[in-house]
């Protein structure tokens, strides 16, 4: 039940987080033909700002919900995430203006960064070390499965400047998941028998001081260089194929997302199976290295959408995605149980102000690259380069049982 929970969690997380690049471009379209301001600089500016106050949000509700789950336990705490995610997507269809869409996600928002560091936690501390490889890949590959979803959808029906907002309405389903939580996931006996011991220190506090404030910066560095390209760049590719396309083609945004996704599945399916066999940290300086390498080939390579176009889609998506079944199975192992769910939200959503910094500003980034998708995203892959040095000066956890 732990697993099925932390799955279906994340992957209706992946769903809420699939549908604004769907939707991004004829909502603010809608938006900019009635103030009469419709460009594309007005639609990057507006992406940029709506993209970052999703990501900052999801970094203060990493912090929030994990807090909570710590303090309130796991199960609990979940299902305050999943409400606020799924509810406040549904509220997207009432929105009226390009800030209303940007308060709505940031509020979403922090659902969805609670709800990572909560299911990982409860599933890490639920099953036994050997199975810790499968079922981080299992979380980070349910989060593309809703991406999936959400694309098969955006293929089958047309969002348009008419009907983007009946989309928004499917983000609000989530909330059934809620009731399932409270009657059948158990709370993590981990968590039990640590709450039962006295508490003599704030968990925020705890992974921010002391033997744990290493392993912290360095998490949320690791977390930083995956975010940064994901929501920087490649969170982008629709509305860069929408561009090359003249939008002339709306389904094009679907199919992207749909090979994004599946490469990311199998991606992060395979990335924590090889951290068990190979280590963690040779692990992630290869991904770093070889998402760097397709990246590259990618942005500075193409320049019509055709079917060359969406097959490196599907290797970037699944080398940029990978981290995310590298991430559930490293970051619990860094953190002992009394502040796991904290550090884990911490240092992943922190991760998050870092690509939240870079998307506030994207409007004016874009300028910088004459509004070119592939220029501006063969720069900031650049990001990789820090993550394979960092990773050398982080613990090798391969082995090793979760520090308790």
């Amino acid at each position: 039940m732990t697993l099925v929970a932390a799955f279906l969690g994340w992957m209706f997380d992946g769903l809420e987080m699939g549908i604004f690049p769907l939707v991004a471009r004829p909502a603010l379209q809608e938006f900019g033909q009635i103030s009469g301001s419709l460009d594309e600089a007005f639609i990057q500016l507006w992406m940029g700002r709506i993209t970052a106050s999703f990501l900052l949000g999801a970094a203060a509700g990493g912090l929030l919900f994990g807090w909570l789950g710590d303090r309130i336990g796991r199960v609990r705490a979940m299902v305050l995430s999943v409400l606020a995610y799924s509810l406040f997507t549904g509220l997207n269809y009432f929105a009226e203006a390009p800030w209303h869409l940007a308060l709505f996600r940031f509020v979403a928002a922090l659902g969805m960064g609670g709800e990572w560091s909560l299911g990982v936690a409860l599933v890490m501390e639920a099953w036994p070390a050997e199975k810790r490889p499968l079922m981080a890949g299992l979380i980070g590959a349910a989060a593309n499965v809703g991406y999936v979803l959400v694309g098969v959808l955006g293929i089958f029906f047309r969002i348009t400047t008419d009907s983007w907002r009946w989309v928004m309405l499917v983000g609000a389903l989530p909330a059934l998941l809620a009731l399932f939580i409270m009657r059948y996931v158990p709370e993590s006996e981990s968590w039990r028998n640590a709450a039962r011991e006295p508490r003599a220190e704030n968990p925020l506090r705890a992974v921010f001081s002391g033997a744990l404030l290493r392993n912290t910066l360095l998490a949320i560095l690791f977390s930083a260089v995956a975010l940064t390209v994901t929501w920087g760049i490649v969170q982008w590719i629709p509305l860069w194929a929408d561009q090359l396309t003249g939008g002339k083609r709306p389904e094009v945004k679907a199919y992207i997302q749909v090979a994004s996704c599946a490469g990311a599945t199998v991606a992060c399916l395979l990335a924590p199976l090889a951290g068990g066999r190979f280590g963690r940290r040779p692990v992630y300086f290869v991904l770093c290295l070889a998402a760097w390498g397709a990246c590259t080939a990618f942005f500075r390579g193409f320049e019509v959408f055709d079917a060359r176009f969406l097959a490196m889609v599907f290797v970037v998506g699944g080398l940029t995605g990978a981290f995310y079944g590298w991430l559930p199975q490293y970051l619990p192992e860094l953190f002992p149980t009394r502040v796991r769910a904290t550090g884990q939200g911490v240092a992943y959503n922190s991760g998050r102000l870092a690509a939240a910094f870079g998307t506030w500003h994207m409007g004016a980034i874009m300028a910088w690259f004459d509004h070119s998708y592939a220029r501006a995203g063969a720069t900031i892959v650049l990001v990789y380069f820090a993550g394979m040095a960092a990773i050398w000066f982080a613990p090798e956890t391969k082995g090793r049982a979760l520090p308790e």
